[in-house]
């Protein structure tokens, strides 16, 4: 078992060290490596955001996605500005990789942000 600190910190880990690692290396094999360290850190970090949701499973809205591909959505968006921006160097792939960039943080934000919620506390008084 991981003490605390490091357990929270795991998947952001392999996330930098995935995205990272398509950045600077230049075979193709470790591209592929680096892509599924990339991946796996998204999929730990959908798997802690599934079970530390508070809100009732009836309460959830059902999109036309399925939930393991709307999990991996900011992820994608964020994987595909990086690699966008490796291999089309040019004005338009630096502005298209800006956007999506953008849109997967700011999706990824409200995620973490909306899985904070506050779960009421009743409180009863005695007469």
């Amino acid at each position: 078992m991981l003490i605390k600190p490091i357990y929270e910190i795991l998947p952001l880990t392999y996330l930098v060290i995935g995205a990272g690692s398509v950045a600077l290396l230049k075979e193709p094999y470790a591209i592929i490596a680096s892509l599924l360290v990339y991946f796996y850190g998204a999929h730990i970090w959908n798997q802690r955001s599934r079970n530390r949701r508070t809100d009732r499973k009836r309460k959830r809205i059902d999109g036309i996605l399925p939930e393991s591909i709307y999990g991996y959505l900011p992820f994608i968006y964020i994987m595909s500005a990086g690699l966008i921006f490796r291999f089309l160097p040019r004005d338009s792939g630096v502005v298209i990789s800006i956007c999506l960039l953008t849109y997967g943080l700011y999706i990824l934000l409200r995620r973490i942000s909306y899985r904070h919620h506050k779960v009421p506390v009743v409180k009863m008084q005695r007469w």
